[in-house]
């Protein structure tokens, strides 16, 4: 079988130093901890970097490769016949979280699973995807990103935009709020419907144009004036972040699963986040806009 992790390992580590090059490029304020860390009595390692300065309330980006056995109970939740296997997983995380309400929050994977029965030949899959959460609408942005992410796909297979796009939505969606995460973009999993090679290629560009698109969203919003108004109301709204990282999130259930560094795990939960009882915007507001949008069914956005 034609594989070839070290390949993507190395596209991993790249995109972790072109994502922090992108931030301090915005933010020469950018202080940067970077954390080096083992899985004791287990196999694998990671790299946490994590920064903060004036336009980045907290940037973070995790690399990590690890190894065990068996495949925990999230990443079998659709292949319940590889349960007990071995497994190998890479993959590289970002969520970044900027100061200004008019800068949206936004989130991108991509990573590798390889699963080894005890009889038979090792099974892959790819996964990953980006994603949006404003918290002022901008329409344009929302337009730019699905082109971009559109752009992404059709390079591979025109039908892959549709179909990932719809997948995007329905994961990042709050049942128990009957709310959207955001705008959505890009969600795929068990992705290995075309050989080893075109899966790979599909799934480095998606992290290559996480990049792309979202430097242009910070540039073009980076002195957007903002008051305590807003600043509130982004925190309010970061609230349903935590939620849906907490409760749904099958990336945080599976690094605790896996015994993963519960700081890096947790390092997408947003600095300040306000929780307060029944609140609502006022009607005809920016801010009610903005909850209509999340709370209404999925645009089509092209």
């Amino acid at each position: 079988m034609d594989i070839h992790p070290k390949s993507f390992k190395t596209t991993l580590l790249t995109l972790q130093n072109q994502i922090f090059d992108m931030l301090r490029h915005v933010d020469p304020s950018l202080k940067i901890q970077e954390d080096s860390w083992t899985r004791e009595n287990q196999g694998g390692a990671g790299i946490t970097r994590v920064g903060s300065g004036a336009l980045i309330e907290q940037g973070g980006a995790n690399f990590s490769h690890i190894t065990g056995h068996p495949l925990p109970s999230s990443a079998t939740q659709h292949r319940p016949d590889l349960k007990g296997s071995r497994f190998e997983a890479m993959g590289l995380s970002c969520v970044i979280h900027p100061t200004n309400p008019y800068i949206p929050t936004t989130h991108a994977n991509i990573r590798l699973f390889i699963a080894t029965p005890e009889q038979g030949e090792p099974v892959w899959w790819f996964g990953g995807g980006f994603d949006l959460t404003p918290y002022y609408f901008c329409e344009a942005d929302a337009l730019y990103w699905h082109q971009k992410a559109k752009t992404c796909c059709d390079l591979t297979d025109a039908q892959l935009y549709p179909e990932l796009k719809k997948a995007c939505d329905q994961y990042f969606y709050l049942p128990h709020r009957k709310e959207a995460r955001g705008i959505g973009g890009l969600f795929f999993d068990d992705f290995n419907r075309f050989d080893f090679k075109t899966c790979q290629a599909f799934t480095e560009r998606v992290g290559h144009t996480f990049i792309e698109a979202y430097t242009a969203l910070l540039h073009q919003h980076q002195n957007d004036p903002y008051g305590e108004r807003e600043r509130l109301f982004q925190a309010y709204r970061r609230g349903r972040y935590v939620e849906f990282n907490l409760i749904h999130d099958r990336g945080t259930l599976f690094g605790l699963q896996t015994g993963g560094r519960t700081e890096s795990i947790l390092m997408s939960l947003p600095p300040q986040v306000r929780f307060g009882y029944g609140y609502q915007p006022e009607p005809n507001t920016p801010e009610a806009e903005l909850v209509n949008l999340v709370s209404s069914a999925p645009r089509e956005w092209l």
